[in-house]
């Protein structure tokens, strides 16, 4: 008799599959194609919730899923963390290394993924976007610290070809579409292959066009409240920003590209993170 794989899903929406819509109130995602992928008998074990911090995982989630003992376990986390005014990398950081140290003390194999740049897809003011765009970063440079140091396989959504085209993305351009998440359930599958899980290939669906008054719609009802939302909590280090450039504008005039990795305080300037800094404004 085969033996029966475990593979657990911990984190936030992302991982638990909105943008993918199943039936009512119940989302597929790319975890729930990787299940379907893989050759032996399974359980399969999604405790993900969207709006998770990274606390709420640790704490919560991970509990959860640690009785049933996963053989794969997907943790996917950090895009609540960043859009919070107090948003702390070196906290997102401590957090992640705990759950990846229990998993990893039980052997289950990690599967972690990079936020994808999400001002290549919503439009929005520059000061916000270059705010926005530091926090992702900074959450990618812990999730890729934390990967390397346990071993989790890691996708770096950004490197998928043609990832930024909008038929991969949900109508709120945060979180993939059922395209989206079918290409990444199949990045995964070829990660754990390379691991020696055999699986059979994701079967990749088109996405149907959606027309522009159901976007108009949607931005109206969910989008817009959403981005207000944000908004005010990313002020503060928005405002920041509007002060570093109007003081380099004043007296750095020649020296303002040896600043630009200037953020704002609260994290930029900490000594104590085994990660780099945020040094990366633009993204290729």
């Amino acid at each position: 008799m085969q033996e029966i794989t475990t593979f657990a899903v911990i984190g936030d929406s992302a991982a638990s599959g909105v943008g993918d819509p199943l039936a009512e109130s119940i989302n597929a995602g790319w975890a729930y194609y990787l299940a379907k992928s893989i050759n032996s008998p399974l359980v399969y074990i999604n405790a993900a919730r969207p709006g998770a911090k990274s606390k709420e995982v640790l704490e919560n989630q991970l509990p959860k899923v640690l009785i049933h003992k996963p053989n794969i376990c997907g943790v996917i986390v950090g895009g609540n963390d960043l859009l919070r005014n107090d948003f702390n990398p070196g906290k997102l950081h401590q957090n992640l290394r705990e759950v990846l140290a229990e998993l990893k003390s039980i052997g289950a194999t990690p599967l972690m993924l990079e936020i994808h740049d999400p001002t290549r897809v919503v439009p929005m003011p520059k000061l916000l976007a270059q705010v926005l765009r530091r926090r992702v970063n900074a959450v990618n440079d812990v999730t890729r610290s934390v990967a390397n140091e346990y071993g989790a396989m890691l996708v770096n959504t950004r490197k998928i070809p043609n990832i930024y085209n909008l038929e991969n993305w949900h109508i709120d351009r945060m979180h993939p579409s059922k395209l989206g998440h079918q290409r990444l359930a199949e990045e995964f599958r070829k990660s754990l292959l390379r691991l020696g899980w055999q699986s059979e290939p994701i079967q990749i669906e088109k996405s149907l066009q959606r027309n522009k008054k159901d976007s108009l719609i949607w931005l109206a009802k969910n989008g817009t409240p959403w981005f207000f939302k944000r908004s005010l909590d990313l002020l503060p280090a928005a405002l920041y920003l509007m002060a570093v450039e109007f003081v380099q504008a004043k007296f750095f005039r020649r020296n303002t590209m040896e600043n630009e990795n200037l953020a704002f305080g609260k994290f930029t300037h900490s000594q104590d993170l085994e990660f780099p800094q945020l040094e990366e404004l633009r993204v290729s």
